[in-house]
């Protein structure tokens, strides 16, 4: 069995470190097992306004920066991180350089299918952009939708039924929220054209996507809070959205011994050689 996916480029987004809800052991192993030339970190890896509110950041949170950082280090993967909306504190400091590593506002990826506007998205949202309190109202919201998420699965566990998520069915079914995410993709696509690209790349919405909008292929990584999706750019130029559930299968996921917080009791080889 194959011990890596190597790739041209790997995207991904909206991770929330810091959160009780992400789902870092996931991403940690989807990283540890990925090979690229240009890691894409399209915001909201860190979540900083959990982070404020008191958060919860484990040993498997700073794991994923280990795993970062151990990229880094070997300097054979360059690593572009876009600042999100959780992560605005770094809006005031961009842009930032340090060798294959950097710090940006948006990003324009060229590869063989051409050239790929990246940018987290949050500038399109009224919300976020025009009225923070409005916008922490509901993430506020968005959280303790997940809670109560929780609390369904397990009680869907106990029965024996997999798992189902609360939080996408509502906001699916919700005719603003569908509108809602009709509108973004629009204005990224058009802001693309504007541009003179083939494609785009997003997050922010956590709804993952691979879609052509009019001459636009729009791609958006999704997150992992729920959706458990990024891109990859394979060494064809093509490009693929993969979901964690399937990754998984080629790659199974190791089952370490866990504490009741969730947190991980030891560090795996495959990690160190990351």
């Amino acid at each position: 069995m194959k011990s890596a996916l190597r790739v041209r480029t790997v995207i991904l987004s909206d991770v929330h470190l810091g959160t009780s809800d992400c789902k870092v052991r996931e991403v940690n192993h989807f990283l540890r097992h990925t090979r690229c030339e240009k890691l894409i970190l399209n915001g909201d890896i860190i979540d900083g306004w959990q982070l404020r509110r008191g958060g919860q950041w484990t040993k498997a949170h700073t794991r994923f920066v280990r795993i970062i950082l151990k990229k880094l280090e070997k300097k054979d993967t360059e690593v572009v991180y876009l600042r999100g909306n959780h992560d605005d504190i770094l809006a005031s400091f961009l842009p930032l350089d340090f060798e294959n590593l950097s710090i940006v506002e948006e990003h324009v990826h060229e590869g063989p299918a051409g050239r790929y506007l990246v940018l987290h998205g949050d500038v399109f949202d009224t919300v976020t952009k025009n009225f923070v309190f409005l916008a922490h109202l509901g993430d506020w919201g968005y959280r303790l939708l997940l809670r109560l998420n929780r609390a369904y699965n397990a009680w869907r566990a106990w029965r024996g039924k997999e798992y189902w998520s609360l939080s996408k069915a509502i906001k699916a079914r919700v005719k603003e929220a569908v509108s809602h995410v009709s509108n973004f993709e629009e204005h990224i696509a058009q802001l693309a054209r504007e541009r003179g690209c083939t494609g785009v790349m997003c997050g922010h919405i956590h709804t993952p996507a691979d879609k052509m909008l009019g001459s636009v292929h729009y791609l958006n990584s999704g997150d992992w809070v729920e959706s458990l999706t990024a891109i990859v750019e394979h060494f064809d130029g093509r490009y693929e959205l993969v979901d964690f559930v399937k990754f998984a299968r080629q790659f199974p996921l190791d089952q370490p011994m866990e504490l009741e917080t969730g947190e991980e009791t030891r560090v795996e080889a495959s990690e160190l050689e990351a």
